[in-house]
């Protein structure tokens, strides 16, 4: 059982991914203003400004929403790579007790949305790559409408619901990595490949700084974004080579979390949201949603992530596997697999990846957008009617 200050922790965690999620509506909500009140052309071309950095004769040449998919997103994946390693050494993924049920339940909700858009889309290559689109969770966004339950939920399910999505943000970088990657450069992977071994040579000597992992993580990821596999993932690959404490025994992974997480929350994923989210509210038109694509992915989060979830920890609980969240009842269940379908951030960039022409853009963004607000209501309102939990919800109020 956590002890106290574990519990203060994470309900200091909850709460900052709460406040995330409402900044992260918010530059949403903006992208979709601008767009829709006569300023669209002034969006697009904003997005679409040419920004250039070179060092001597290397010349990295992108437009301004690509160093937003490319670059900063990569940072936004160096946090998730510390916070998930960190959390297997010394937090909630650490032991079997722990990860059991979240994880199988994961699996089940990442499988089911990607079926259901399979379906929807099956014998259409052109669409069909879309299928990981639905399988993703945005932790800021569910933790944050979690939160708005206060201690109508009990702490154990919202424990639940932080480590689902944090295996469901390895999932997806792993699906990433496999299955949305092209036109491989040797070259690219070679330098990168030795840019990691440096890594982890300097893990293996015992360099406890930060500086130089980022100096050396820089390069690789300049040499991941020219290999043809997404850049993002150098931010995961640093992250597995930091090392846990410094020399003195403080958590150098905490402190690197704990400067970078307002800069990621506050900065680098509202940019992201408003430079993706900005669709014209007209796609949301009964014919444009009915398409295979918008379709697709919002079956996939309204109706996938909490059946696979619920099948998932129903297979669990009647095999002895595991048992439910403390306090937790099936309704809570039901009602974080339905929160497990807001996949805002991290569908839309899986969208990005697996769609390149502005229609197919669009069609994520519908489906994503409509299939995030469903789930949401829905999963508020199972969490309302499953009433207080049994006893108190917070563990340590139960201490004599």
């Amino acid at each position: 059982m956590q002890n106290a200050g574990d519990q203060s922790a994470l309900l200091r965690f909850i709460n900052h991914e709460a406040t995330a999620g409402l900044i992260l509506v918010l530059a949403a909500a903006a992208a979709l203003i601008v767009t829709n009140a006569g300023f669209a052309e002034v969006y697009d071309n904003f997005l679409e400004l040419p920004v250039s950095v070179r060092i001597g004769t290397l010349a990295l040449d992108k437009t301004l929403v690509h160093w937003v998919n490319d670059g900063l997103m990569a940072i936004f994946f160096f946090l998730v790579g510390l916070e998930i390693k960190r959390e297997v050494l010394e937090g909630n993924l650490s032991s079997r007790d722990q990860i059991v049920l979240p994880a199988v339940a994961a699996l089940g909700g990442m499988a089911a949305p990607a079926l259901i858009y399979a379906f929807f889309n099956w014998g259409n290559a052109a669409t069909l790559s879309g299928w990981a689109i639905p399988a993703a969770t945005d932790i800021a966004f569910a933790l944050g409408a979690l939160a708005l339950m206060g201690t109508r939920v009990p702490l154990s399910l919202k424990v639940f619901l932080l480590t689902l999505a944090t295996l469901d943000d390895l999932g997806a970088i792993v699906i990433i990595a496999v299955f949305y990657t092209s036109d491989l450069s040797l070259t690219g992977l070679a330098l990168a490949g030795v840019a990691f071994a440096g890594l982890v040579a300097l893990n293996r000597m015992g360099v406890n700084r930060a500086a130089p992992y980022i100096f050396v993580g820089f390069a690789m990821w300049v040499f991941v974004l020219k290999s043809g596999v997404h850049a993002t993932l150098a931010g995961v690959a640093l992250a597995m080579t930091i090392p846990l404490l410094r020399k003195d025994g403080s958590n150098l992974i905490h402190s690197l979390e704990e400067a970078l997480h307002p800069y990621v929350k506050f900065l680098i994923l509202p940019l992201f949201a408003f430079a993706n989210a900005g669709i014209p509210l007209s796609g949301f038109s009964l014919e444009n949603m009915t398409a295979s694509v918008p379709l697709g992915i919002a079956a996939g989060l309204v109706l996938g992530k909490p059946l696979g979830i619920l099948l998932a920890v129903g297979a669990c609980v009647a095999l002895g596997i595991a048992t439910l969240p403390e306090r937790a009842t099936w309704l809570h269940i039901l009602g974080v697999g339905c929160l497990a379908g807001i996949g805002f951030t991290m569908s839309l960039f899986i969208g990005t990846l697996a769609f390149t022409t502005p229609e197919q853009i669009d069609a994520v963004r519908v489906g994503v957008i409509a299939g995030s607000i469903v789930s949401t209501l829905l999963g508020l309102a199972i969490l309302l009617l499953s009433g207080q939990p049994s006893g108190n919800s917070h563990p340590a109020a139960n201490r004599k």
